[in-house]
């Protein structure tokens, strides 16, 4: 197994290694330490949807005036200090507004990697150009157009910007950007979009140990502390403040008691959507539970933001979805699904021949990172197994993959978020603990997985006579990603996934304000990152890298300047 402190030599990302700090005891056994609907989907228990809303709802908080400890006048409320509200933040405090920045945990929860874009500088220098409306059209077709299309088009003219000022905040501290170029791309079923751009940050324990340096909030935080943003941390957003049918500020509860912020410009919320809030799940998106057994979602993110935003007669998204990604591994007597604690398995992301409990192949693996994982729903206990062999780096090269389940550097030498040698070291860790199995025959492979050998053995065989022939008459995947299992010893794993955020949330329009039931704008109030809607749906488009991120870096900059002017 690797250490953490060999991980950070072999260039493993700050995300990797610091962004899974919430879920390390569950991770420690794969060698790793340390983003009111006006009518609620039915519940998990197949309540109505008044059901539903009262089970995660609620009531409004009542506060009274005399719990008040303390009232603050501000200009602009940024509710949480993740990746949008510190975008927002920073470009409302640097055009001159006073800002206040409410934080539920103890330090903010920094800016993620993978940031997608249009038209950077970076890009541009690569001599990359992506078609505006070829994109947004495509990105359409994944949200099944339950979204708002003006808002694709927002992101691509104006996230270059976003990300060139990222950029320079990032240089003048010390870092570096990557663009993760990808111009010798193999062309796929399904079309890869190079938007992703990637810090590099420092490969040393030391720098990897303070706990104040979560993928880069040491950069945007003593930035915005420079540009006058008051902090207020361990005090999270607990209601709302309305004046007729405007929001004119926020009450938070502070380690000290209650306190009102008065925003006379505007109230940002960004609070981290509800991926840690389980009755939300079950109400809303109760199918999202049977795709992941490990949540690296981050601490706090129990819909505190969409909750304040619907007693304050906001409409929220009536499609709801999740970010859910095919890289968990669950023990040979263990099945996929929220009810499973599995451990990180960072190579299911990529077309190795996968297979339900019975043996059997039902999907093209050659697909976004959650369909195996939707195809899976329809399998048996909702469980995935992935069979490959000991030429596994020839493949994971061959395979051309992108986004972050690439392990090996891209065309023009940008990091990866989890290089081969990071990865073998999970793998390592995983078989350890029990949960790859490891064999020199396919019979033997199939006895430990818990499979019948069977079925397993037709299936390979059918999946070398593919790779022989270089095409997939089955399931039509590309010859590049077909991986031949002829190589001992052969290894297996039950998988599951992971769940990152929830990716619905209130229902905006242009200028990114919260919009009620009857689409009017709700004054004084605006949403960012995955508290927002109106953008994804079904599933996540990780064929354009770093899209939520980037999206949400791109709308709450813009937010902040709007509001600082006005």
């Amino acid at each position: 197994m690797k250490s953490s402190t060999t991980m950070q030599k072999s260039g493993m990302s700050r995300r990797a290694f610091l962004g899974l700090g919430a879920t390390a005891a569950a991770l420690a056994g794969a060698g790793l330490a340390g983003c009111a609907p006006a009518a609620p989907s039915a519940s998990a228990e197949g309540g109505s949807g008044a059901d539903a809303a009262t089970d995660w709802l609620g009531a409004e908080p009542e506060i009274d005036e005399s719990d008040i400890v303390e009232t603050v006048d501000t200009e602009v409320l940024v509710c949480g200090a993740g990746t949008s509200g510190l975008f927002a933040a920073c470009s409302a405090a640097e055009e001159g507004a006073k800002v206040v920045c409410l934080e539920k945990g103890s330090i903010g929860g920094g800016v993620r990697d993978n940031l997608g874009s249009i038209n950077s500088r970076l890009q541009k220098e690569a001599g990359v150009e992506i078609d505006e409306n070829e994109i947004c059209n495509d990105l359409t077709r994944y949200a099944n157009n339950y979204c708002n299309q003006r808002l694709y088009h927002i992101w691509a003219q104006n996230s270059g910007e976003a990300i060139d000022w990222y950029q320079d905040r990032l240089e003048e501290a010390g870092f570096e950007l990557f663009f993760e170029g990808a111009e010798n791309a193999k062309p796929s079923r399904y079309k890869h979009w190079p938007t992703g751009h990637i810090p590099s940050w420092p490969a040393d324990a030391e720098f990897a140990g303070l706990k104040d340096v979560v993928n880069g909030k040491i950069v945007l935080g003593d930035y915005a502390k420079e540009k006058g943003v008051d902090f207020r941390f361990l005090t999270p957003l607990v209601k709302l403040v309305k004046e007729g049918d405007k929001v004119t500020g926020a009450i938070a509860k502070g380690p000290d008691g209650y306190i009102r912020i008065n925003a006379s410009k505007g109230t940002v919320v960004c609070t981290g959507g509800y991926a840690r809030n389980e009755d939300m799940l079950k109400a809303l998106q109760p199918q999202t539970l049977s795709k992941y057994s490990l949540s690296i979602a981050i601490d706090g993110t129990t819909g505190d933001g969409i909750k304040s935003c619907l007693w304050a007669g906001a409409h929220m998204d009536e499609a709801h979805t999740a970010m859910v990604f095919d890289r968990v591994a669950v023990k040979p007597d263990e099945y996929g699904g929220a009810e499973t604690v599995g451990s990180l398995f960072w190579m299911g992301s990529n077309p190795w021949l996968k297979v339900n409990l019975n043996g059997e192949r039902f999907t093209n693996e050659s697909a976004p990172y959650d369909y195996v994982l939707n195809a899976a729903i329809a399998q048996p206990h909702h469980t995935v197994v992935d069979i490959w062999d000991s030429d596994y780096a020839t493949y994971l090269e061959q395979f051309d993959i992108h986004g972050c389940a690439r392990v090996y550097p891209f065309d023009n030498g940008a990091p990866t978020n989890m290089t081969l040698e990071v990865t073998e070291g999970i793998n390592e860790g995983l078989i350890e603990n029990g949960y790859i199995i490891k064999a020199d025959t396919i019979e033997e492979l199939a006895k430990g997985l818990g499979i019948p050998a069977d079925n397993l053995k037709k299936t390979v065989d059918r999946q070398n006579e593919n790779f022989d022939n270089q095409i997939d008459p089955d399931f039509g995947k590309e010859d590049f990603r077909l991986s031949a299992i002829r190589t001992p010893p052969f290894y297996g794993v039950r998988t599951s996934g992971y769940m990152l955020c929830t990716l619905d949330g209130i229902t905006i329009n242009e200028d990114f304000q919260a919009v009620d039931e009857g689409g009017n704008a709700i004054e004084g109030l605006y949403v960012a990152g995955v508290d927002s809607g109106s953008y994804f749906a079904h599933t996540y488009p990780n064929m354009s890298t770093g899209h939520c991120c980037g999206r949400s870096v791109t709308f709450a900059r813009m937010i902040g300047k709007a509001l600082a002017a006005k």
